[in-house]
């Protein structure tokens, strides 16, 4: 086991609401966490898989059994903080060997008081929640009876139902500028006065817990881009006279998030739509379809996605424990045009009446492959 310098590695136990108990040891000093647990089959990516917004509440384990080793980035950030309850991993290494490094995964973790776990037999784990999907979960150096800790696990508020959009979400508006949020360089929008300027095509951002990458790839694109709390309703977003509408991933059920839901209703047919997995679930519930709660989920960057009307694959990177029901949507009018090759899965819809692109997965990477960059280049010619 390869460690960090000055790491007092501590005992812990993991405990999920099965009764299922695992030893392993902390290195990131004592301290506990709680959440759903849920496994993410990446090779490389942690730091953005820790910063991605879609992971609060939840506790992660990466099936890739050597985490740490390339450190952290200030540049790999895909929010302004880490989003997960704990990162749960094999090995961990303490010494990163990368240029780019500004710190180790323990230094990141530590001051934010994100537990991180080695030693742990993540194949184990990883199995459980296969058969038994996706689990509450409590993780402690501090308490060591077993019966504790799973009863504790069992006493956590479930996923289903929860709307954890309002928290992900920007409390003001802000501009999405020269590759970074300019939120820190200038005081927040006031969306009642504020217009695009018109150089460029427009692009309002409702942000259910958005990722940095998706910004980044709006301007890359060609947009101009302003990002709106989840509270921004139809009126409000119809005034700034944006082209196009993006909504964002985002951590928890789709269905509470009513608010947003019949927002993006009011708006069918106004504006043209592109929906990234919370924000392809809403788009879906505002048609009149439903979702529901998957076993285990998709988390990982090896996903095989089919373009039905192509015919070409493309291998994505996901991360959403919910899907929408295929029959229902189909009966919304939409035409079903991805699907997931490994369960068959809803990963893409168009209309025939409303200008919508919508996808389940993430093209814009961070991390994985960008098979469906693109995606953003055919969001720009449906504004056209």
């Amino acid at each position: 086991m390869r460690r960090g310098l000055n790491m007092d590695y501590k005992p812990a136990l993991l405990a999920l609401e099965d009764g299922s108990l695992y030893s392993c040891r902390s290195f990131t000093g004592h301290g506990q966490a709680e959440g759903e647990i849920v496994f993410n089959t990446g090779m490389t990516g942690y730091q953005e898989i820790l910063t991605d917004p879609s992971y609060s509440g939840q506790m992660v384990v990466m099936t890739y059994p050597l985490i740490g080793n390339y450190g952290v980035s200030d540049q790999d950030m895909e929010s302004g903080r880490i989003q997960p309850q704990a990162i749960l991993v094999r090995e961990y290494t303490g010494h990163p060997s990368n240029f780019r490094a500004s710190s180790s995964l323990a230094e990141f973790l530590a001051p934010q008081g994100i537990m991180g776990v080695c030693e742990l037999d993540t194949r184990a784990v990883t199995l459980r929640i296969r058969e038994a999907g996706a689990m509450r979960a409590k993780l402690s150096t501090l308490e060591t009876n077993g019966r504790i800790l799973v009863e504790q696990a069992r006493s956590l508020p479930s996923m289903t139902g929860l709307n954890l959009s309002a928290a992900a979400s920007t409390e003001q508006p802000y501009r999405w500028a020269n590759g970074e949020t300019a939120e820190a360089r200038m005081p927040p929008l006031n969306i009642d006065v504020w217009q695009f300027r018109g150089v460029k095509p427009s692009v309002a951002v409702l942000d259910f817990g958005v990722k940095h990458n998706i910004l980044r790839m709006l301007e890359h694109t060609g947009f101009e881009v302003i990002i709106l709390p989840v509270s921004t309703d139809a009126d409000a977003i119809l005034s700034l006279c944006p082209d196009g509408l993006l909504l964002s991933n985002g951590p928890g059920d789709p269905e509470p998030v009513v608010e947003a839901i019949l927002t993006i209703r009011a708006l069918l047919g106004s504006i043209p739509m592109f929906g990234i997995c919370l924000g392809h679930q809403l788009l879906a519930l505002a048609l009149g379809a439903k979702t529901y709660k998957m076993k285990f989920g998709h988390r990982g960057s090896n996903q095989p996605v089919l373009d039905v009307r192509t015919g070409r694959v493309e291998i994505t990177s996901q991360n959403h424990g919910f899907a929408v029901d295929e029959e229902s949507l189909r009966r919304t009018g939409a035409e079903i045009t991805h699907i997931n090759l490994n369960d068959r899965t809803i990963e893409g819809f168009r209309h025939d009446r409303y200008p919508i692109l919508s996808v389940q997965y993430h093209p814009e990477a961070a991390p994985g492959p960008r098979d469906a960059a693109h995606l953003f280049s055919e969001f720009y010619k449906l504004l056209k």
